[in-house]
């Protein structure tokens, strides 16, 4: 199993990052190659296009239906639907509850962008996960304003196929109970860490700082952290400083085109 980022800026795309898009893939004993895209924020299609192929997706997670993390799911049913090979064939979209009427809203209701005949859309269900091919996505509710989830996703080793293999990612979340949940025993942890100690600590219940994200790391065991989702106004090495007082364990920046093998 191997993640790529697509995306990482926070809440806004920055001058050098798309916002939030990561892809998930793994092989299955066949060898055929399964892709899961979790989050498509603005302008995360471009890197869809870049490092994967927006035709060829097997299921789609959301984390929650902040434009920085969905926006582009209005285009990519643009480029699927329209593509000049023909249309698409429907892809299952995982998410929270309202997530057709969101993506609606977003393609301001026109029936020409309609997003019927691309998204198969599907509610996550606490303790229902969801088999894609060799990846198993379970959903954890989290804190953030509106309903929001972490995503774990197992599947097969990228060095050893016989051996299962964890990815946990945030989403948007400050501490609490599903985010310990979320990164127990992860062998990679991809984090949000938009907020700064000091400056954003009356700001609650929204999203996580360094610290916070390496103190979830070192409660759960996880085998490596990856900080993401940092705004543009933000410097990631004080993020990356504030989780590496709290985890040892290795740590890295999200960057575009970046590929972690687990």
């Amino acid at each position: 199993m191997r993640l790529t980022v697509l995306g990482c800026a926070g809440s806004f795309p920055g001058p050098d990052s798309a916002a939030s898009g990561y892809l998930v893939q793994a092989e299955d004993a066949d060898g055929r190659t399964w892709t899961v895209l979790l989050d498509l924020g603005n302008g995360a299609l471009s890197a869809l296009q870049r490092y994967g192929d927006p035709t060829a997706l097997d299921a789609i997670g959301l984390s929650h239906l902040h434009a920085d993390h969905v926006a582009d799911m209005v285009v990519l049913n643009v480029l699927r639907r329209y593509h000049p090979d023909g249309p698409c064939a429907p892809v299952a979209v995982h998410g929270p509850a309202g997530t057709a009427e969101r993506l609606a809203q977003l393609s301001g209701k026109d029936p020409a962008t309609s997003t019927d005949a691309q998204f198969d859309v599907v509610e996550w269900r606490v303790g229902s996960p969801v088999t894609v091919g060799p990846l198993t996505l379970e959903p954890v509710p989290v804190e953030h304003p509106i309903p929001a989830f972490g995503i774990r996703v197992s599947g097969p080793a990228e060095a050893d196929p016989a051996r299962t293999v964890t990815l946990a990612y945030t989403g948007d979340t400050d501490a609490c109970a599903g985010l310990d949940a979320l990164a127990a025993g992860a062998d990679l942890l991809l984090s949000e860490a938009a907020y700064l100690e000091g400056r954003d600590d009356a700001l609650r219940g929204v999203h996580l700082t360094g610290r916070r994200a390496g103190e979830a790391a070192a409660r759960g065991g996880v085998g490596r952290l990856v900080l993401t989702h940092i705004p543009a106004w933000n410097d990631p090495a004080v993020t990356l400083a504030e989780a590496a007082q709290v985890y040892a364990g290795p740590i890295d920046l999200a960057r575009p085109g970046q590929v972690h093998a687990l």
